[in-house]
């Protein structure tokens, strides 16, 4: 029997978290303000975690908080407490990779569900085995877990197996790397990762430059929706998008192409017109390349930037939905955008809808050629019905898919 699937999706604060459910995600993971390995994403306070974990549950969703750091002595203190403030207010899972912290569940009988986290590095089903022992319930594999290597795991544990497929990847073996104490003195395995692999470096030798043009150890982005088909029949329970700080345009965009993915594969109506799609989508509101690195085979050199690579800021995203009455949609604006652009809008209940931008008017009833302010508020005609905290962006490409 195929377990329940599940598309996680990250939650850098509360907003993201709820448009992260509006779009389809079945649960969300998040940090508080200690212990998380995101120290520079926005986070959330205790009464933020409450609130988060009251409304997900409203909605019939889950919540999993992250608890993996690499912890040092003095990270211990206060440990227990915020332990137990998780389980008091019934998170349904933290994401740790610390064994002090698993004993500390187990030996304190602490009401917590333990999911060890991708920081483990678990590629092999020994490893796998000895985290079950201790009560782990599922497994984050490491990010450079091959789909031989999570059948095997997923056949000698029976435990769920949660994978990453899409975002960043790490330079290093699912973020062991020292790169950024080293360079910066701020420790990647603490939450103060410089994310050093991103930058460029001149290339000398003998102190004289090898090459003019910059070195690089950046790898692409992954992304799996090639293979979202093979790895439910592989075991995998729980679908991973990384990306906290990522804005709540990526974020939306990539859940809702994973959504309708999940649910086309489940109902047997997936078709290649919609595969095409979803990997011109989502190369599309990333900046780097994509690929799906470890899962078929070592990644090479077409998985990773070496000599020079352009990233672009992504300014498709033009204006969030505040309301829409009688064909006339207020649009809070994100991006510049013009009269007479060909624009699309697409939320989680409807097809995605191409029309043209044919007016624009401000707040005062001014007609404008252009809304140029960052988040300032205009209304256009949309000839479609829309709902509030749908999207308008770029048109990005003819072919769009029905719902």
């Amino acid at each position: 029997m195929t377990e329940k699937i599940e598309l996680l999706a990250p939650a850098g604060s509360l907003e993201k978290m709820k448009f992260a459910f509006l779009y389809g995600a079945d649960a969300v993971y998040f940090g508080g303000k200690n212990y998380s390995l995101r120290a520079n994403a926005k986070n959330f306070s205790l009464e933020e975690m409450k609130e988060a974990v009251f409304l997900a549950h409203s909605l019939n969703k889950h919540v999993y908080v992250t608890v993996n750091i690499v912890f040092h002595n003095e990270d211990l203190s206060g440990l227990e407490e915020y332990l137990r403030y998780l389980s008091s207010i019934k998170v349904d899972a933290i994401i740790t990779s610390d064994i002090a912290v698993m004993n500390l569940i187990n030996t304190k009988k602490i009401d917590l569900e333990i999911h060890v986290s991708t920081q483990a590095s678990i590629l092999n089903y020994e490893a796998a085995l000895f985290y079950k022992k201790i009560g782990a319930t599922r497994l984050v594999l490491a990010r450079e877990a091959s789909k031989y290597d999570i059948k095997r795991i997923k056949d000698e544990t029976g435990l769920e197996i949660e994978c990453f497929v899409h975002g960043a990847m790490c330079t290093s073996i699912s973020g062991r790397c020292v790169l950024s104490n080293y360079c910066t003195n701020r420790d990647s395995n603490r939450g103060g990762c410089a994310q050093i692999c991103r930058w460029m470096f001149d290339y000398e030798k003998d102190d004289k430059k090898v090459t003019e043009t910059p070195f690089s150890m950046t790898p692409k982005d992954l992304n799996m929706v090639s293979n979202i088909e093979e790895m439910i029949a592989l075991g995998v329970s729980s679908f991973k998008i990384e990306g906290r700080m990522r804005s709540i345009y990526y974020v939306s965009t990539v859940i809702l192409v994973y959504r309708r993915l999940i649910d086309k594969i489940m109902d047997k109506t997936l078709t290649k017109e919609y595969s095409d799609y979803a990997l011109n989508v989502l190369n599309r509101v990333a900046n780097r390349d994509s690929a799906s690195q470890f899962f078929n085979s070592l990644p090479g050199e077409d998985e990773q930037y070496y000599l020079g690579r352009e990233e672009y800021s992504n300014q498709d995203f033009l204006g969030l939905v505040l309301d829409y009455q009688d064909g006339i949609a207020t649009i809070e604006q994100r991006n510049n955008f013009k009269v007479g652009d060909i624009v699309q809008a697409f939320g989680p209940n409807h097809e995605t809808y191409t029309f043209p931008v044919e007016s624009i008017i401000d707040e005062e009833g001014k007609s404008l050629v252009v809304a140029k302010h960052p988040q300032m508020i205009v209304t256009i005609s949309v000839p479609y019905t829309l709902e509030k905290n749908d999207m308008i962006r770029t048109k990005m490409f003819d072919f769009c898919p029905k719902v």
